[in-house]
C-alpha cells in the first residue's frame, strides 16, 4: 500500500475514509449524495464521484450491481485500517466488565472461556481464544481411582492448579493399590515436566522393549498414555458466539456460512491462522483472503497474543464480517489479551 499512500491525496484520503465508515455503520453503499452532505466537508456532489471513480480505478471501491453507492473493497478496509483508522478506547464499562468476569473462576480453562464468551459477548461477533501452548503447563500430579467393569477416574493436576477429570476404559481390573503404586511411580517419573515432554516420554516408554521393567511399570505407562493430554486430540482452541455473524447480512448467504460453520467445527484453520500471531508484536488483522482459508473470505480476524511471566503462551482475538467497527475491535482485542495475561498469573 505504500504506492498508494503517494496516489492519494488528502481530499481523496478523507472521502475514502467517510465512506468507509459510512459502510461500516450502516451496511448500505455509498453514494456521492450521501457524501456531500456531511457536515463541514464543503466539496461537491461533482469532485466527490470523480474521486470516487479515481478510487474504483485503484481497486479501493466498487459499485455493486444494485447500486449506484459503493463499498469498500478488502483492499480498501486494508487501506483505511494500515493508514486511516483512528482507534476509540474501550469504555469504562466494557474495561470493568472485563476485568471483573475474566478471572472471576480458577482454573485456566474456565478463565480462557470467561474471555472468549466476554470479547464476543461485547464486540456482538466471534470470540476466539488458544489455550496455553502445552510447553507452559506441566505436570504436578496424577491419581487413579478404580469404579466399576474396568472403568478408573483420573485425575491429573498440572502446575497452574488446573485439574482434569475423566473416566477411562481399561483393559483389565485394577485394584486400588494397584492404581495407587502406579500413581506413586507416574509422579515421581513426571512431575515438574512439561505436557509434551510427557506425552513424549510415554510414546518411548511404549515402543522400548519391556524385558528389563516389570509389569507395574508397564501398566502405569499405558494408563498414563490414556490419561494425559494429547496435542492431537485435545481442545487447541475456545469458540464463542458464533452464531452472532448470521446477524449480518453480508455473511447470510447459506453457502458462505455453511464453510464457515464448517471452518468453525473443525477448527484446524483458526488454529493455524492463531499459531502465525504467536510470535506477533501486538494486534494482527486479517482481512478476506489474506488469511488464506477460503470459508474466511468474506470475514476479517483481528487478534492479539497474550503472555503470562513476560512469554508468550497463547492468542486471542473477534472474527467477523469485513465491515466491523475495527477502531472499536482493535483496542478491546488488545487490551482483553493483557487482561487474560494477567488474570492466568494469579
Amino acid at each position: 500500500m505504500t504506492n498508494l499512500n503517494t496516489e492519494l491525496n488528502d481530499r481523496s484520503r478523507q472521502l475514502l475514509k467517510l465512506l468507509v465508515e459510512r459502510y461500516i455503520e450502516d451496511g448500505q453503499p455509498v453514494g456521492s449524495a450521501a457524501l456531500s452532505r456531511t457536515k463541514g466537508l464543503n466539496v461537491s456532489s461533482a469532485t466527490i464521484r470523480n474521486v470516487m471513480a479515481d478510487l474504483e480505478e485503484l481497486g479501493l471501491i466498487h459499485s455493486p450491481h444494485t447500486s449506484a453507492g459503493r463499498v469498500p473493497t478488502n483492499s480498501g478496509y486494508r487501506f483505511f485500517v494500515d493508514s486511516l483508522l483512528t482507534v476509540r478506547q474501550p469504555e469504562y464499562e466494557q474495561l470493568s466488565e472485563l476485568k471483573v468476569n475474566v478471572g472471576k473462576e480458577r482454573g485456566s480453562s474456565q478463565i480462557i472461556t470467561n474471555a472468549s464468551q466476554l470479547l464476543s459477548g461485547i464486540t456482538h461477533l466471534a470470540g476466539v481464544v488458544s489455550l496455553p501452548k502445552r510447553e507452559s503447563a506441566s505436570f504436578r500430579q496424577i491419581e487413579f481411582m478404580p469404579l466399576s467393569k474396568g472403568q478408573v477416574l483420573v485425575i491429573l493436576v498440572t502446575n497452574d492448579d488446573e485439574v482434569h477429570n475423566r473416566v477411562i476404559q481399561t483393559s483389565k481390573n485394577f485394584s486400588s493399590s494397584a492404581l495407587q503404586e502406579a500413581s506413586n511411580y507416574l509422579n515421581s517419573l513426571f512431575v515438574g515436566q512439561s505436557l509434551r515432554q510427557v506425552t513424549s516420554i510415554i510414546a518411548r516408554e511404549m515402543t522400548e522393549t519391556r524385558q528389563q521393567v516389570n509389569q507395574m511399570m508397564i501398566d502405569a505407562i499405558n494408563l498414563a498414555h490414556q490419561s494425559v493430554p494429547n496435542n492431537q486430540n485435545t481442545e487447541d482452541v475456545v469458540l464463542s458466539g458464533a452464531t452472532n455473524l448470521m446477524d449480518f447480512q453480508e455473511l447470510a448467504d447459506v453457502d458462505n456460512m455453511r464453510h464457515l460453520f464448517d471452518a468453525f467445527s473443525q477448527k484446524q484453520d483458526i488454529m493455524h491462522l492463531l499459531d502465525r500471531c504467536m510470535n506477533a508484536d501486538g494486534v494482527q488483522i486479517f482481512i478476506g483472503e489474506e488469511s488464506g482459508y477460503q470459508p474466511f473470505g468474506a470475514c476479517s480476524l483481528v487478534t492479539a497474543p497474550y503472555t503470562v511471566d513476560n512469554q508468550t503462551v497463547g492468542v486471542l482475538g473477534v472474527i467477523g464480517p469485513t465491515r466491523m467497527s475495527y477502531d472499536k475491535i482493535i483496542p478491546l482485542v488488545d487490551v482483553t489479551a493483557k487482561v487474560l495475561g494477567e488474570a492466568l498469573k494469579t
